[in-house]
């Protein structure tokens, strides 16, 4: 399973995230703690927003704990959304395409989790994707194909509905093929404006994610595992969405279906200050 972290707020570094903390994701990318295994040394990347609509990309094949440019980067670079990931292999070969964040538009996304079966369910999967789109994986793995999916089912104007009906979809193609439909889900996505997060499994064996503010004025972090101990970091529960705007935090019920997911709000920001725990009602 691989590691990662992203951040809305006010600019940060990002070595904030990925270099710094005690627990930083580049530590995560050779020591993670909250993972089947403790090592993601099957490359990285960072899509960082700035000026322009689109985000700005960094990947490669190395493991993060042994790229110096890395680092270099991170201390130097400031933005006010970013997504950084550090990549266990669960499917695909080790090369650059392979590597999270994927791009497209102005749209990021990185994801933490895997489709039962996939071999035997990615051509149908594929065929659901228009010229563009298909002309636009590049990589091997379920998670660019979840994304390019999720583009095609309406990420650009309903963002969780797009990606509720998308998992949604493959249980269902999963059963229709005699497969087993499972999915695990655990994924950051942007549009340059808000951050979004999903935790969602058909097992309901999600592989983790927290939050916590960060940053002046109302920034906030989403992670795969807590960057430190000094931190109050609230676990979102399996089965939830998650929206960092202008507002701050706000947390909903998911589930894949058919249809969009109702917008239901169940938690907003302002509970997730320190010393807080996040209840879902």
């Amino acid at each position: 399973m691989c590691r990662w972290a992203a951040y809305r707020g006010e600019p940060l570094y990002l070595e904030e995230l990925v270099s710094s903390p005690a627990h930083s994701l580049i530590e995560q990318s050779h020591c993670a703690t909250r993972a089947k295994t403790a090592t993601n040394g099957d490359g990285f990347g960072i899509a960082w927003y700035g000026d322009r609509p689109e985000p700005g990309r960094y990947r490669d094949i190395l493991p993060a704990w042994s790229d110096c440019n890395l680092k270099s980067i991170a201390r130097q670079i400031r933005s006010r959304l970013f997504l950084a990931h550090v990549r266990a292999a669960t499917g695909g070969g080790t090369r650059r395409d392979n590597c999270h964040p994927f791009v497209f538009g102005r749209w990021a996304f990185m994801h933490n989790g895997q489709i039962g079966d996939f071999e035997h369910l990615r051509r149908p999967m594929e065929n659901m994707l228009d010229d563009e789109l298909y002309a636009a994986r590049t990589g091997t793995t379920d998670s660019e194909l979840l994304f390019l999916l999720a583009l095609q089912f309406g990420l650009e104007s309903n963002p969780l509905g797009a990606v509720a009906d998308v998992l949604g979809f493959v249980e269902r193609l999963a059963g229709q093929l005699g497969r087993r439909g499972l999915v695990r889900f655990t994924a950051a996505f942007s549009n340059g404006e808000e951050l979004f997060a999903v935790r969602y499994a058909s097992d309901r064996k999600a592989p983790t994610l927290y939050a916590a503010p960060m940053g002046p004025q109302g920034g906030y972090c989403l992670v795969s595992e807590p960057l430190n101990d000094d931190t109050a970091w609230a676990e979102i529960p399996d089965g939830s969405a998650v929206i960092v705007g202008e507002n701050g935090v706000d947390v909903r019920l998911f589930g894949a279906t058919d249809a969009p997911v109702q917008n239901r709000p169940v938690a907003n920001s302002l509970p997730l200050a320190a010393g807080s725990d996040l209840e879902l009602t």
